[in-house]
């Protein structure tokens, strides 16, 4: 019996700016002159907030914490394309989009520090705390979408950021079907960094992009140059669109690099070259999207020296902030882990507790 052909597919990429400047005009978004100038502060920011957090965890005055310098692009040009209606629901490598929303920095120090009283944000208006648990939160942004849709919000869509190793869990492909099985109004965008902690890409999926995975669900994905802010704004900024339309759901696969290590735990030179490094360091997206503004005549020496000193001031307070509270009780922790106070855990309180004086004692003599 021969075989009839039913389907076929094709995934696109899609760069508007690339590594060299070079400016793609057919596809410019054409940002105004304020959300170009906002986009390339909020990546700067987004950069300073990394190296400072790094530079503490050295110090011993931050807990263990993860980089996200490399990732500006990915996550802050899809945050300006959203608006205070739509939601965010992220992971833990977007600390620049985060404040773009609306948190506070020394609010996000304190979660860094290991108080989970840190994901208490001021004003959390439709952004959701920062969540470790890899592709966990892809389940959630389905579940605000498909809440939306019931309600009938016309106005609003949900953004829901993973890296590529959460396209490993099963949550992540439950999380898809259900999307497009019900058309809600979510975003999906995958930030492929190419490396799951210390398993590159190549060995977590056989797939040539992350984006041709939506097409196995029925429902439009693309490949964007994760390094290009105005391509990522643009494809972000089409799939809200689309999405409070009722167009249904969109997978956006941010081709992008993890510049520095998994966390500060980690030691990447044991698993990748130096060269490799080096040329994801080339495509840059932050010196790329200031030489944008440059060449719109936006932005110059004395600019930027004002907003590394605007910086520096806003890390330093936020970090005095910080570590300013000395309120914190110990056993914290055991807090809040279920809804009702459980046996077994107020032992463990307990335990703790016994044992923390000589543990103290230990630590202050050096030994």
């Amino acid at each position: 019996m021969p075989l009839k052909e039913v389907a076929k597919f094709s995934v696109s990429q899609l760069q508007v700016l690339d590594e060299h400047g070079q400016l793609d005009e057919k596809l410019d978004p054409r940002l105004s002159a304020a959300d170009a100038v906002r986009l390339y502060e909020a990546m700067a920011l987004g950069r300073e907030v990394d190296q400072r957090l790094v530079r503490l965890q050295r110090q011993g005055r931050m807990g263990t914490c993860p980089t996200c310098t490399g990732h500006e692009a990915a996550v802050c040009a899809p945050a300006l394309a959203m608006t205070e209606r739509d939601w965010f629901v992220g992971y833990y490598r977007e600390i620049g989009a985060r404040l773009m929303r609306g948190d506070s920095l020394a609010q996000s120090l304190r979660y860094w520090h290991g108080y989970e009283e840190g994901n208490l944000q001021p004003q959390p208006g439709r952004t959701l705390p920062v969540t470790a648990i890899v592709g966990a939160q892809v389940l959630h942004a389905v579940g605000i979408a498909y809440a939306m849709k019931y309600r009938r919000e016309t106005d609003s869509a949900v953004v829901t950021f993973f890296g590529d190793g959460a396209t490993s869990q099963g949550d992540v492909h439950e999380a898809m079907n259900f999307a497009a099985v019900w058309q809600v109004p979510v975003v999906f965008i995958c930030v492929n960094n190419q490396w799951a902690i210390s398993q590159p890409r190549e060995q977590q999926t056989r797939s040539e992009t992350i984006a041709q995975k939506a097409i196995a669900y029925g429902f439009e994905g693309l490949q964007v140059d994760g390094n290009d802010p105005l391509g990522m704004y643009l494809a972000t900024d089409r799939a809200l669109r689309r999405a409070r339309e009722g167009g249904g759901p969109t997978l956006i696969e941010a081709l992008t690099y993890r510049l520095l290590m998994h966390t500060t735990a980690d030691d990447p030179r044991r698993y990748r070259s130096d060269a490799e490094v080096e040329r994801w360091w080339k495509r840059d997206p932050v010196p790329r999207m200031r030489r944008y503004l440059e060449g719109r005549a936006l932005w110059g020496e004395a600019q930027q020296q004002a907003l590394q000193e605007r910086m520096r001031q806003q890390l330093d307070a936020a970090v005095a902030e910080a570590e300013l509270r000395e309120d914190w009780r110990p056993d914290l922790l055991f807090d809040h882990v279920f809804g009702a106070p459980d046996p077994e855990l107020e032992a463990q309180r307990q335990t703790f507790l016994a044992a923390l004086p000589a543990a103290t004692a230990v630590d202050a003599h050096g030994a």
